[in-house]
């Protein structure tokens, strides 16, 4: 497990998101895929850990749309699959 800052979902935007230094993001397709039907079925959270410049960070929210490039949370914020260097649910 990768030890990152908990942050709040709102705070997002006010880190600049960079590329993991190894690209995973195909390899967590499908976790993202189970998190977003996890996240409209039942409500259920998901553990994001993404690449900032200020070092990785963590949310705890409901995915609500995946796309090859970007996770889009509640409220239109959106992580770049790039940044991604652990998802757990």
């Amino acid at each position: 497990m990768i030890v990152a800052e908990l942050i709040q979902k709102e705070e997002i935007t006010n880190f600049k998101i960079i590329n993991a230094p190894e690209d995973h993001a195909s390899e967590f397709r499908g976790k993202l895929e189970n998190a977003l039907k996890l996240g409209n079925a039942f409500k259920s959270k998901a553990n994001i850990v993404f690449n900032t410049t200020e070092g990785p960070k963590r949310v705890e929210t409901t995915v609500w749309n995946v796309t090859p490039d970007y996770l889009e949370l509640k409220g239109g914020v959106l992580i770049s699959t790039h940044s991604l260097l652990e998802i757990d649910y």
